[in-house]
C-alpha cells in the first residue's frame, strides 16, 4: 500500500482523477437538466433507485440551505488549501487517488456554485441521483464519499500517513 508498483507518479493520479471526474460530474449534470423535471423522478430499480432533478442550494442532505455563499467561500479554501499544503506532501499513488477523488468531488460542485443561478457563489448544486430513504446526490459527491472511505481505509486500517509510510514506522523513529 505504499505506492510501489503503481509508479511514482502520484501528481498525475491527482490532476488527472481532478480533471476527469470534474469533467464527468459535469457532463452528468448537464445532461440530468436536460433530460429530466424536477418533481418527475424516472425510476432506475422500482423506487428504491431513481433519477430525480434536485436543485440543491444546501450541502449533504439539503442542509444549510442558507449558507450557499459560505458554503462557495469555504469550498474555495479548502481547493487552496490541499492544492498548497497537501498535495506537495503526497509521496504515494494510493493517498494520490484519495486526494485527486476529493479535490475532484469539491471542485465539481463548487463550479456549479459558481454558474449556475442564481449567481456567482450563491448557484445551486444539480443532484439527480436518488436512494429512497436516503438522499439525492450527483458524481462530485460520489467522489466526495469514495475519498472519505479511502482516508479512513489508508489510516484506520492501513495505518498509512499522507506520505504512504506507515504510521508506526514513524512513531518508531520519534521514539529513538
Amino acid at each position: 500500500m505504499t505506492g510501489r508498483g503503481w509508479g511514482k507518479k502520484p501528481l498525475t493520479w491527482i490532476l488527472s482523477l481532478v480533471f476527469f471526474g470534474v469533467v464527468v460530474d459535469q457532463i452528468t449534470k448537464a445532461i440530468a437538466l436536460a433530460r429530466l423535471v424536477p418533481g418527475e423522478p424516472v425510476s432506475v430499480i422500482s423506487d428504491f433507485f431513481q433519477l430525480d432533478l434536485l436543485r440543491n442550494p444546501g450541502a449533504a442532505f439539503s442542509t444549510g440551505t442558507g449558507l450557499t455563499v459560505v458554503f462557495s467561500c469555504l469550498a474555495l479554501v479548502v481547493l487552496i488549501a490541499v492544492s498548497v499544503w497537501v498535495v506537495p506532501r503526497v509521496h504515494s499513488v494510493p493517498w494520490g487517488i484519495a486526494v485527486g477523488l476529493g479535490m475532484a468531488g469539491v471542485a465539481g460542485n463548487f463550479i456549479d456554485r459558481l454558474v449556475r443561478a442564481p449567481g456567482p457563489f450563491r448557484g445551486y448544486v444539480v443532484d439527480f441521483f436518488a436512494v429512497k430513504y436516503f438522499a439525492v446526490f450527483n458524481v462530485a459527491d460520489i467522489m466526495l464519499t469514495a475519498a472519505a472511505l479511502l482516508v479512513l481505509l489508508f489510516v484506520l486500517v492501513f495505518k498509512l500517513d499522507i506520505t504512504g509510510h506507515h504510521l508506526s514506522a514513524k512513531a518508531d523513529s520519534a521514539g529513538e
